[in-house]
């Protein structure tokens, strides 16, 4: 069921996916394999004692949320439409960038990502991904000054052309190394294909000689430094991040008809190159079984898929939203939980993380975000969640 609040320009709507009339579009929906389940507890949310408490709103379509690394006590919220608000106490105190002018601020289009360098405190560098004007990826390098950025010290890093208005990725993290990640979409599929076009109709996901469908990473701070692939088969790697103890990586790729994807990558693999199937898989099952997997990569298939028929208290499924792995300390009995949820029923989850991923049951926490956007992370690594429809942003605490 497509809920009421959901906004008609967020960057996830599936035309396929949901029916008007309220009731999920079983029939275009592939039947559940064994190797994929829903969450374990279904609609019935676990004892817990940890939620999201809502702290502020009025931020207009907010997609991220995080801290600088030396300062915990100041946010930064990302509008879509190509603002960064700076948030203390609980309050919108100022504007920390404005690049309004140089963003296009339509569906999935527009700013969508943001990271502070690991020496933020003494280089002042930050890093920005959004959507230009021509509607093409363009991530670029700022410098602040007494706490605001310095918009004439812009140094483009990196500009990918899209083909078609969706799938964008758009999420920029950086590791212990140094090193800055970013998750490109496979570039979308053309809004003109109508509800069966295919997904990465050009194969891009699979091609080594394009960046979309992949995760790329760089030294921004070093001259000459080139943008290396690796991760390939990715279809719009929306939300991922690194587990702050361990260095592993865990990514939320939003699926497309059927199946949403947690993908784990632990750390002692991610210098070799990975393959996360699309579009020849999506989850476990084969979607085109036309496409090749790009060879002298290693296939990673999820470590959590769920399908789109599972109903929650927000509504039907639609998009996954990857999330952290909870190192805080306000909320000690979540600490080694995955958290993570999904746009379109607000639903949140988590699990418990092992050495090769998932190593407990999926359960349901308490309560909803509205369409929730994104999670972020702080410098002491306390957990925010915002809702898109709302413009809410929410705390994880304990009940």
């Amino acid at each position: 069921m497509r809920p009421t609040s959901f906004p008609k320009r967020f960057f996830w709507a599936r035309r396929a996916l949901i029916v008007m009339t309220g009731v999920v579009a079983a029939a275009t929906l592939i039947t559940a394999a064994p190797t994929h389940v829903s969450a374990d507890t279904g609609n019935r949310p676990a004892k817990q004692t940890y939620r999201f408490s809502l702290i502020a709103r009025g931020f207009a379509s907010p997609t991220y949320v995080t801290s600088a690394p030396d300062d915990p006590s100041t946010l930064y919220v990302v509008e879509q439409r190509g603002l960064i608000r700076i948030v203390r106490s609980h309050r919108t105190v100022g504007t920390f960038l404005d690049v309004t002018n140089k963003v296009m601020f339509d569906g999935e289009r527009g700013l969508l990502g943001l990271a502070f360098h690991p020496d933020y405190a003494h280089n002042h560098l930050f890093y920005v991904d959004y959507i230009d004007v021509h509607g093409d990826t363009r991530i670029v390098e700022y410098r602040s000054a007494d706490g605001i950025a310095v918009p004439s010290s812009a140094h483009e890093l990196l500009l990918v052309k899209q083909p078609y208005p969706n799938h964008k990725g758009g999420q920029l993290v950086f590791d212990h190394r140094g090193l800055l990640y970013v998750g490109m979409g496979d570039g979308g599929t053309n809004p003109n294909g109508g509800p069966t076009a295919v997904g990465d109709p050009e194969n891009r996901a699979q091609n080594p000689n394009s960046l979309l469908g992949k995760m790329l990473r760089t030294d921004p701070t070093k001259p000459g430094a080139t943008w290396q692939t690796i991760a390939y088969g990715l279809r719009n790697p929306w939300r991922f991040s690194f587990d702050r103890l361990t260095g592993n990586l865990w990514i939320g790729d939003v699926g497309a008809a059927t199946w949403e994807e947690v993908e784990f990558r632990a750390a002692n693999k991610i210098d070799r190159p990975a393959n996360y199937g699309w579009s020849r898989y999506e989850g476990r099952s084969t979607y085109n079984k036309a496409v090749a997997l790009y060879g002298g990569t290693e296939v990673v298939f999820p470590t959590w898929s769920y399908h789109h028929t599972f109903v929650g208290r927000g509504g039907g499924n639609c998009g996954v939203v990857g999330g952290y792995v909870y190192r805080g300390t306000l909320v000690r009995a979540a600490r080694g939980r995955y958290i993570f949820g999904d746009l379109c029923s607000g639903t949140i989850w988590s699990f418990q993380v092992g050495k090769a991923g998932r190593k407990s049951k999926v359960t349901t926490m308490r309560g909803f975000v509205p369409s929730l956007s994104s999670f972020g992370q702080d410098a002491n690594g306390e957990l925010y969640a915002l809702g898109y429809a709302n413009g809410g942003l929410y705390e994880f605490v304990r009940r």
